[in-house]
Order: structure tokens, then C-alpha cells, then sequence
């Protein structure tokens, strides 16, 4: 079973739209669907998201605003946020939490992975949550099913299998794990598909080109 919608409640259809849209999902704007005056379904896709989000009119029962904890996950929140930012989401500054603190102004001072946040709401007040990860949890990543939509997504997955590499180079049965993760998460991207494969007992990566 795999996640595939969820449903935000919103109170005006076209401005969750134009927000939405506004994010970068405009890209992917798969139906804006309407049967009469008393339903009407819009669905985004995140970039390079396997699951898609729902608003309108008559498909929640729910309170506009009343969803919270939506979390997109990016491999560099400093960037996303600035990409955001830009697009004319209020986002709040990057933070990490310390236990017996609470939340903290700044990124992870170990830039751990699942560590660095920021937030933001749409014009309802829904919450979204932003969260980088630059290295799966053992066993989060299902082989053949990860996709990259943009390039930038691919060598960012790229350049944190390297720097995991590097920090694990000791551990024989890890170096076999990460070459496995390589080889599954990255297997194509924007124009560009990639495969590892063990060579001497280290990962390679090898591209080519695909339209």
C-alpha cells in the first residue's frame, strides 16, 4: 500500500490554487475537476513527490486550516527555503531541536539527517513542515521506485551518498549497504539515468544519457 493523496481543507478554491501553484506545483496541476456547483477537485503534485495533495469544494468535511505537521522532505533546506522565500511563501527561519531546549534557531550544528526544519501555512492557515534528509533511515527506500524530476535533485543525491561514503569508508558490510542504496534510489533522473555498481569492493556510478 503506498500513500498516494492528501486532503487539505481550504476556503477559496482559486486563491489555494494560485498559491499552490506559485510554490513551483504548477508543474505538476494533474486536474482541477468540478461536477456541478457543490464539487470541485484540484490536485498538485509536489516536485519529485510520489503523492499528490487534494483541495476544493466538497471533499472534506474538515475546518479550513485545521491540518497541520505536512511535511515536505528536501535534501538542502537552506536552498529550498531560499527557492520558497522567493516565491512568496513566509517561511519561517531554519531551526533544529536540542533536547530539554526545544526548537533552536539554525541548522543541525551536525547537519544530521531528519534534524533541520523550517515551516510555513498556506493563506488558510494549514501548516506544512519542511525537513531535510540527506540519508535514509536503513530500510526506507524501496528498491526501484525512486525517481529525480530535476537534475539539481540528482546530483544532491549524488553528492550525499559520497560525503556517507567517506564517513562509513570502514565498514565493509556498510559500504555494500550504501552501494545497494545507490544503486536503488538512484536509478534515474531529469534526462540522466544512473546505476552503481561494486567495483574492487567500492560503489561506481556510471550515467547515460535518456530522453
Amino acid at each position: 500500500m503506498k500513500l498516494k493523496v492528501v486532503v487539505i481543507p481550504v476556503s477559496d478554491v482559486d486563491r489555494a490554487k494560485r498559491f499552490y501553484g506559485g510554490l513551483g506545483c504548477q508543474r505538476r496541476l494533474d486536474a482541477d475537476l468540478a461536477s456541478g456547483n457543490e464539487f470541485r477537485v484540484v490536485q498538485f503534485t509536489p516536485p519529485g513527490s510520489p503523492c499528490s495533495i487534494h483541495f476544493g469544494k466538497g471533499v472534506t468535511s474538515a475546518a479550513p486550516g485545521s491540518v497541520w505537521g505536512l511535511c515536505l522532505v528536501v535534501s538542502d533546506i537552506e536552498a529550498a527555503r531560499a527557492e520558497l522565500v522567493d516565491r512568496g511563501a513566509d517561511l519561517s527561519e531554519v531551526f533544529h531541536r536540542v533536547p530539554g531546549e526545544g526548537r533552536v534557531s539554525g541548522l543541525d550544528p551536525a547537519r544530521r539527517s531528519y534534524a533541520s526544519y523550517a515551516s510555513f501555512s498556506d493563506p488558510d492557515g494549514n501548516g506544512w513542515l519542511i525537513q531535510e534528509v540527506t540519508m535514509r533511515v536503513p530500510g526506507r527506500v524501496e528498491a526501484d521506485n525512486t525517481t529525480f524530476t530535476l537534475s539539481t535533485e540528482l546530483a544532491a543525491a549524488l553528492r550525499c551518498a559520497g560525503r556517507a561514503w567517506r564517513a562509513r569508508e570502514a565498514d565493509r558490510p556498510a559500504r555494500c549497504e550504501l552501494a545497494g542504496l545507490v544503486r536503488r534510489v538512484h536509478r534515474q533522473g531529469a534526462g540522466w539515468q544512473a546505476a552503481a555498481v561494486m567495483t574492487a569492493g567500492r560503489p561506481k556510478m556510471r550515467f547515460r544519457a535518456w530522453n
